[in-house]
């Protein structure tokens, strides 16, 4: 008797398990031939793109002279500024998992130049993130002469931002194309 109960549950648990199997794989079965919308790849290619807008230019200094608080063990009545690492680092992670997912997305004859001018953006400035914002926001955490930080400034400026501009254009240019030729409708602040 107890043998026969023992056996009909393990049955059932066996057919639970198949189920929940058969179901996992109708769900990847589903994302993995579920392509992206237009407004998908808009949105990933052109729109987050809006969070490099104050690279080598007055946007991102700001941000760095004028640093966002946090709060210490989640004490609201104890906020402290962020280091600027932490800011830079914080960049840094977004642009790397934003550039994933842009790499991610299958490229197609009507999608192809609008992904490539995004990567090209990101790729172009995620280095000097690395590097010469890492420099930067170093010298800023450790109280460096303001002349020092300005001269540092001054170079990335200088030397990144014209190609930076023009990449940023062309991807806008892209993008609008590419939202006028599938209906998106977007707020162009010009």
């Amino acid at each position: 008797m107890l043998l026969s109960i023992f056996t009909h549950k393990l049955n059932c648990m066996k057919k639970i398990a198949s189920f929940l199997v058969l179901i996992a794989c109708y769900c990847l079965l589903l994302t993995a031939c579920n392509t992206a919308t237009p407004e998908n790849y808009f949105g990933e290619a052109v729109l987050t793109s809006n969070t490099l807008v104050g690279f080598a230019n007055d946007g991102l200094q700001r941000e760095l002279d004028q640093p966002s608080v946090k709060m210490v063990n989640g004490d609201v009545n104890n906020p402290v500024p962020m280091k600027r690492k932490e800011i830079i680092d914080g960049k840094i992670e977004y642009m790397e998992e934003q550039l994933g997912k842009i790499k991610k997305l299958k490229k197609t004859e009507d999608t192809k130049e609008m992904l490539e001018a995004s990567i090209s953006l990101y790729e172009n400035t995620l280095p000097v993130y690395k590097n010469e914002y890492q420099q930067l926001a170093r010298l800023y955490d450790d109280a460096a002469p303001k002349e020092q930080i300005q001269s540092l400034t001054q170079s990335i400026n200088d030397k990144y931002y014209p190609r930076f501009d023009e990449l940023y254009n062309k991807l806008i240019a892209v993008g609008k194309l590419y939202a006028e030729k599938n209906k998106i409708k977007v707020n162009w602040a010009e």
